[in-house]
């Protein structure tokens, strides 16, 4: 009997487990690697290995065996990727795509020259250099290395803001009117051919500037919404290499699209596929690893995803309204086995999936009020 395909997974968070439960119905073995000995995929991953993705040496050792070397975090080793690719590995993302992802600025310059509109920006050694860029205020500041779920990222109003501004190597870029924003996921195989899902609207918490939670298909007009997919097909193809894209994208108070910035994996706004496509986001890059043919984005009904982050401090997570939410109609709840919850951390989500938006909206209020995830002395259900 021929050996089963190995994968290793670089990382073990959620998107790591949730990749591994969709995985579990092939015949695949996904081996995963973390710092964290009690990360979401410890308990599931065919086999853990406690070690640090952003060290070559552990990398290389941690993957000298597999057939496909996937990401579920961007902040890896380069250079153990790279070694990898020579040695033969099916390294996916590509390390070409994943040196222009993890350098914001680099990504910026990549859809200028690329002709993919965003927004203006400049490119900026440190705080001082803002003074430099008036016309980009009001604007954001984001880090060029490091950001991740809302962090490294900072409004800038006008240039009095500057002594309390990162003092690193960012991107300036000017504060789009918008109206919207969007994500679209392009997955794209080996041979070149690509499939999108329908563009998601995303909610934003402000609080911990993360999503809080989206809806799928986003309320845009038609016209709209295959602008929004062609547009994030483009983006794929300047990338030129297979994988899965989740473009994230403006859509401003004139109707114009403006690209955000792209994760080159697994993704937030592509949760709800789970339950609501016929092959999630987490089928199709398994699709990708194994070159099998894609599957199909089609998807049933309205859905939204509300994200559970923690709230009220730090400690063992509990659950609160478990019972409110398990007791609505297309509703799907993932807790993702975190064993400390912290304010603004991810812990879980739900999705609905439902016939019409009035069911949608309804749903959407009862989940927003009574689901929690709270340190485990306030509350007696315990994730």
């Amino acid at each position: 009997m021929a050996k089963p395909p190995v994968i290793a997974l670089l990382g073990g968070g959620q998107l790591g487990r949730m990749f591994i439960e969709n995985a579990m119905r092939y015949d695949v073995q996904v081996s995963v690697l973390d710092p964290d000995p009690n990360a979401p995929c410890a308990p599931v991953a065919s086999r853990f290995v406690k070690g640090d993705y952003r060290d070559a040496a552990d990398v290389l050792s941690f993957a000298c065996d597999a057939d496909v070397v996937g990401i579920e975090i961007e902040h890896v080793s380069l250079e153990a990727l790279e070694e990898l690719k020579r040695r033969g590995k099916r390294v996916i993302p590509d390390p070409s795509v994943l040196r222009i992802i993890q350098d914001k600025g680099l990504q910026k310059q990549f859809y200028a020259d690329n002709g993919v509109p965003t927004a203006p920006f400049a490119l900026i050694g440190d705080r001082k250099d803002i003074a430099a860029h008036p016309g980009l205020l009001p604007g954001f500041l984001k880090l060029r290395h490091g950001g991740y779920d809302g962090k490294g990222v900072m409004p800038i109003d006008d240039i009095s803001q500057e002594a309390d501004a990162f003092d690193a190597p960012s991107v300036l870029e000017e504060r789009a009117e918008t109206a919207m924003e969007l994500a679209v996921l392009v997955v794209r195989a080996t041979n070149g051919t690509e499939v999108a899902y329908d563009p998601v609207e995303m909610v934003f918490d402000p609080r911990y500037n993360l999503v809080d939670h989206l809806r799928a298909p986003a309320r845009i007009p038609q016209h709209v919404a295959e602008a929004a997919r062609r547009l994030a097909k483009r983006v794929a193809q300047a990338f030129g290499e297979p994988g899965l894209y989740a473009v994230e994208m403006f859509l401003t108070k004139d109707d114009e699209l403006l690209v955000n910035e792209t994760a080159p994996r697994a993704h937030n706004s592509g949760h709800h596929t789970i339950e609501a496509s016929a092959s999630s986001q987490f089928d199709q890059l398994l699709r990708v690893y194994m070159d099998w043919p894609l599957g199909d984005t089609t998807q049933h009904g309205h859905a939204a995803m509300i994200n559970l982050v923690g709230e009220g401090g730090t400690g063992a997570p509990a659950m609160r309204g478990l019972n409110d939410i398990l007791h609505l109609p297309g509703a799907f709840l993932h807790l993702y086995g975190k064993k400390e919850t912290r304010s603004g951390r991810k812990m879980g989500h739900v999705t609905v999936v439902s016939g019409d938006q009035a069911s949608l909206d309804q749903a959407l209020a009862v989940i927003k009020v009574h689901g929690r995830i709270v340190p485990d002395a306030a509350h007696e259900h315990k994730t």
